[in-house]
Formats: C-alpha cells, structure tokens, sequence
C-alpha cells in the first residue's frame, strides 16, 4: 500500500470566483480515532491510519502551498428562504484521488477551520458530530444507500465552544462530487450566466459524458439529477431515514445522500417524525421528504434556466413523482419478498402503513421479523401489535398474495426462499439514535470502542451477527424519537 497520494486539482482548474483558496488552521495534537481500512484499499492507501507526511496531508496539517485546499462558493434554499451568504465555512476540498477501479473522488476535510464563508461560525467541527456523521455514512453504505463516505476521522486538544465547550474533530470524507444544487443557485441569482454554464459543462465532463451523445445535454443533465434524487429519496423513505435538514445547499447534483446533521431513522412508524429540534414547522418531517425533493429540484430547474427550456424542465420535474413512486414500489416488493407486479400491491403497502402508525409498531423490527417468517408460528409477528386481529388481517392478504409469487420455470416461491430474499432487504441493525448517543458519550470519555463496534456492525447490517445482538434491541424509552439540533 502506499505511503503518498497522488491528488489531482480539477474543480480548482475553474475560475477563482468559484472558490478561495484557504490554508488550513491544523488542530492541536490530532490523532486518529477512526480510520475506514475497507475504504482505504480502495484508494490504494494504508490499511492502518497514516503517519509522519501522509497524515499531515490528509489532516490539513501540510499543504502545498502553490496549491492549498479550497473552500467552495455557493447559495441556497434554507427552509424555504433564499441565502445568498453560503459556502464551505469549515470544510475544505482537499483535491480528487483515482480509486483502484478508476473512478474519481473528491477528497474533503471537515472542521478545518475559519474560511471567507464560515460567516459567525469558527469553522471547526465538534466531536459528537463527527461521529454521528462516521457512522452514519458508514450506515447508509452499508444499507445500500448512496452516500458520500468516511474515510477517517481524528480528534484534537483544540477546545470548541458550543452550549459547552466541546472537544474539535475532523472529519476525512470521500464523496463523487461537493458540487450542490447551491452551487447553480449562486451563479444564477449573481447573475454570473457564463460561470453557470461553465458548471454545467464541467459537471457533465466529470459526470455525465454520456450528455453530450444529445441536442439537449444540459436537459439530459437535469433529468440524470432528477432520477438520482428521485431514487435517493425513495430509498430513504423505504429504510425509514430522515434527513432533517433538507436545504438545497444539502443537496449533491449525483444524488448522493450528504451532510448528514440532525438525522434519524425510524423507530416507531411514525410518518410525520421530525427529527431536526430547529424544525419547527415540520417541513422536513419524514413524510415530506419526497415533497421537498421536488421542490428543491425546482428551485435548481429555476436556475438552470437559462441553459434548459421551460418545457424539458417541466417535463422532467413532472416525471418526478412516477420514478420516486416506481424506485419506492420495487424496494417494497423486495422488502417483503415479491417478485412481481401486481395491482394491489399500492393497496397491500398503505395498509401496512398505516397498521403500523396506529399500532406504533418499530418499523425495522417488523420487516426483520417479517422477513423470518415461520407460517407454522406466526405469534411472533402478532405480538407486535396492539391490535392483533388487524395484524392478522393484513398477513392474511399478504399471505394470499405472496400465493402468487412464481419462479422464472413457473414454480411456486417457497417460503424458505422467500425470506432468505427479504433478509437481504430488510436490516437487523440501524444506527438508531440512541446507539450513536451511547457511543458518543464514551467517546467523549477517551473511549472509542463503541464507535468501533458499532461502525463494523452497520457495515453489514443484514448480517445475524448473532454476538452482536444487543444491538437489534429497541430503543429504551429515553431513546426513542430523539430530535438532535443542527448544532455541530
């Protein structure tokens, strides 16, 4: 493995107005206390955290001063309101790495310190969040989801002052790209239509070089952001994951699940959950998501407007619903273990839905058990529930319909098959909030075993890893529905 990095500076080819270069502010004795060994061969790095140069590189503690990182520059949509006034304010895109299999990577730092952008902040990262975003990235890469990455994650002496003072982390993430929906925002809005377009083409080249085989590439290219989004957030709503905190400068253009904060998955079923303490309407409750995607990919329609005709635009804003509908309905077929289409299946979905609103059932205990059913004793099942005689009035349909499930030679699907299929959709381990909180308190004692366990756990959560299961347990009443603030 090697012992250097080869980083390539492509986004800072772009025009300065994009960007500032900043020199990191390195933190006071850093150490690693994270580092993704998986994700680390695939960039052809040590399987053990780095020293001596290459820490001092990924850290931001040594930077070629003809080149240093950069902070990018761009807009948004926060709760609904237009902020021209935004950009990295504590992170820092490093460069891009070549994975072994040839892809390109942006390399990013997280809690690196001030930049133009950092506004009233002091553009450092505190540890509790740097966790919760290691893990949970590590989660939704474990889960299927797409997700920007952790690659590792070091903590310091450096003092931060939140509602206490906390200790300062940093955060070494991997992700195809930092460019937003913000990004567009920012030139359209400043007017600055020829840089729009220069994103546009650039983002393309590095993405979508299939776009430019079309008379329409920038239209194409939308509707690649579109069907991205549109599958991200299905997959979201299928997995029971809240995002929180749904700004359009939290939105990646590659539909990258990213800038994870105030998150949480799904206890109960609870579809208007809210799991953001500064939301206060709700707008980004669980069951909006899919309503606020749209609504971010219009505002980034508005400002690709220049580039794209109103009627492509509208077009592919209105295929939203129906490829999010189509992504949601295949990932449901496959949680509970059908293979084909049938017309009821909507039907058979919102009753299940809304039996587990009422009863307040655990949303992943319920698939998981599902998942290993035994007709012979199906009391495990019931007993999820409050009222058993509407549980088993939906198993019943569900039962019949399974019925119908045939193998590509006509075949009946056995149940035994059946649920070795639904096992590989429907997870036994979630990074519950509460589990996050408990290794995080450790953490903040000088013990990172927990984050240790529980990052190798959710890595592959469909796993029984039976040793492990404390871990499928519900959530203790103190644990369940825990809003976290948007303080990091």
């Amino acid at each position: 493995m090697s012992t250097t990095v080869t980083l390539s500076q492509r986004y800072a080819s772009l025009p300065q107005c994009f960007y500032t270069f900043v020199k990191p502010q390195p933190l006071d004795d850093s150490r690693w206390v994270a580092w993704n060994e998986a994700l680390a061969i695939q960039f052809g790095l040590p399987q053990s955290a780095p020293t001596g140069e290459l820490k001092a590189l990924l850290s931001g503690e040594q930077c070629d001063e003809s080149r240093p990182p950069l902070a990018m520059k761009y807009a948004g949509h926060q709760f609904g309101t237009y902020n021209p006034e935004l950009g990295d304010g504590r992170g820092l895109l490093l460069g891009e790495m070549t994975a072994q299999n040839g892809q390109v990577y942006d390399l990013h730092i997280k809690g690196a310190g001030l930049t133009p952008y950092s506004r009233m902040g002091d553009g450092r990262a505190v540890l509790r969040s740097t966790i919760r975003e290691y893990l949970c990235s590590e989660a939704m890469a474990g889960l299927g989801i797409p997700t920007t990455r952790a690659l590792g994650m070091l903590v310091s002496d450096t003092p931060v002052y939140r509602e206490k003072m906390e200790q300062g982390a940093l955060l070494l993430r991997v992700a195809t790209t930092h460019i937003r929906f913000g990004h567009f925002e920012h030139f359209f809005y400043t007017n600055q239509l020829s840089e729009l377009k220069l994103l546009a083409d650039k983002a393309i080249e590095w993405y979508w070089p299939e776009c430019l085989e079309h008379d329409k590439p920038y239209a194409v290219m939308f509707n690649n952001i579109v069907e991205r989004t549109a599958e991200m957030i299905a997959l979201w709503q299928a997995y029971g994951f809240a995002h929180g905190v749904m700004n359009t400068d939290n939105m990646s253009i590659v539909g990258e699940t990213f800038d994870y904060g105030p998150f949480g998955f799904l206890d109960d079923y609870e579809p208007g959950y809210i799991c953001n303490h500064s939301d206060y309407q709700g707008r980004y409750a669980f069951d909006q998501q899919p309503r606020i995607g749209l609504w971010n990919l219009s505002a980034l329609a508005h400002s690709l407007s220049p580039l794209v005709a109103r009627e492509d635009l509208e077009r592919s804003l209105s295929g939203y619903e129906t490829k999010l509908g189509q992504h949601f309905s295949r990932l449901m077929r496959d949680k509970l273990g059908l293979q084909s289409k049938h017309e009821g299946d909507s039907q058979l979905f919102a009753s299940m839905f809304e039996l587990l609103h009422q009863n307040r059932v655990d949303y992943t205990r319920f698939m998981r058990t599902l998942s290993c059913l035994d007709r012979s004793d199906i009391s495990e099942v019931y007993d999820l529930f409050i009222d058993r005689e509407a549980a088993k009035l939906w198993l019943a349909n569900y039962l019949q319909r399974c019925e119908a499930e045939r193998d590509e030679q006509g075949q009946q699907i056995s149940d035994a098959q059946r649920c070795v299929q639904m096992r590989k959709a429907n997870p036994k381990y979630i990074l519950r909030n509460y589990l996050a909180q408990l290794a995080i308190d450790k953490a903040e004692q000088g013990d990172f075993s927990e984050v240790y366990q529980l990052a190798q756990l959710l890595r592959q959560p469909y796993a029984e890893q039976p040793e492990m299961e404390v871990y499928a347990n519900l959530p203790p009443d103190w644990g369940k529905k825990m809003e976290i603030s948007c303080s990091s």
